[in-house]
């Protein structure tokens, strides 16, 4: 059974309900047909149920909820919430009803904020700024968290680094240029992240250009005091750096490099030192070792939300429906 594959049994097993607001898009409504089929989450469509109903061209749409904003019967309870949560940016009842009517993205994360859903995934076809705007200012980071940030799940196939191929590289869509502080919150929210999707043990790697003191630079320093941190507060995770990316996840050279390193060459959760660097290494993986690339994921919500790909396809939507209801069982 594939990675994914066992993603889905094990999100049927505790079912939960995920809102899709893109219900203009097709990928969307197919996406959304394959996952009522296999059970994998209950579906509420955000929409009105005329449009997405003649937008399903023959899908079978008959075990979701289709919920249109304008007639909700709970709207009156949402322009509740987002006037009590955003009264201090002088949010007014009027104001609040026409954003909750007219933004899909903001009505399903208010769903969620409400317990009327466990979870959102769009970005199909929005940017990923106007996915997690309404995630930040309703739902807000999780207790405990110090920031929301954003891994993809990396599946490589014939691979043999990693876990098996598998590896989460983050934060690789949202932190542009995170501080040693933010970086080791990151590698915290990651490792946590590998140990719920795969039931492996997570092993950190601190990315740079330097292994060990063998460049000198700012960017080298940012990556040497992240470890420092990360590895005082949470000393129970098992992690190394400032890694080159070869010593992080080949073993023989992580001994020959970081020689007396009990981690270095074993990584399978890569943190990068900006955004810069993951968003092209996953992308370099990706196209070049033609991997799985699940994501961004985000991390560090209160309640998941997570962000496609404009380029996803209905599949892609399917396996991080499944990501997100496995996160969204964990967060209970």
């Amino acid at each position: 059974m594939g990675f994914i594959e066992e993603i889905k049994e094990r999100a049927k097993k505790n079912v939960q309900t995920i809102v899709l607001p893109e219900t203009e898009d097709q990928r969307t409504i197919e996406a959304a047909a394959k996952i009522l089929k296999e059970g994998i989450a209950k579906l509420v469509l955000v929409g009105n149920k005329d449009k997405v109903l003649a937008a399903s061209k023959g899908y079978d749409l008959s075990g979701a909820t289709i919920v249109d904003p304008d007639k909700c019967e709970k709207l009156d309870a949402y322009v509740d919430i987002v006037v009590e949560l955003r009264k201090s940016k002088g949010m007014t009842p009027e104001q609040a009803r026409k954003l909750l009517t007219t933004d899909y993205l903001f009505f399903g994360v208010t769903m969620v904020k409400a317990g009327d859903a466990d979870g959102m995934v769009a970005g199909a076809c929005h940017a990923t700024a106007d996915v997690l705007r309404p995630s930040l200012q309703i739902l807000k980071t999780a207790p405990g968290t110090k920031l929301v940030s954003a891994f993809f799940l990396m599946l490589v196939p014939n691979c043999e680094y990693g876990a098996d191929g598998t590896f989460i590289f983050s934060d690789a869509g949202l932190n542009q240029n995170p501080n040693s502080e933010e970086l080791a919150a990151i590698a915290e929210s990651s490792a946590k992240s590998f140990s719920l999707l795969t039931n492996k043990e997570p092993i950190v790697g601190m990315l740079s250009h330097s292994t060990k003191g063998s460049a000198k630079h700012a960017d080298v320093d940012k990556v040497v005091e992240a470890t420092r941190i990360a590895k005082e507060l949470y000393p129970d995770i098992k992690l190394e750096g400032e890694l080159q990316l070869d010593a992080a996840i080949v073993p023989s050279v992580g001994a020959s490099k970081a020689p007396g390193s009990e981690y270095a060459g074993k990584a399978n959760v890569l943190i990068f030192p900006d955004l810069d660097a993951g968003n092209i290494g996953y992308k370099l993986v990706q196209r070049l070792a033609k991997a799985e690339a699940y994501g961004p994921i985000t991390q560090g919500i209160a309640k998941p939300v997570n962000d496609l790909s404009r380029g996803c396809s209905a599949d892609d939507i399917v396996g991080v429906v499944a990501i997100t209801a496995l996160q969204a069982f964990a967060s209970k």
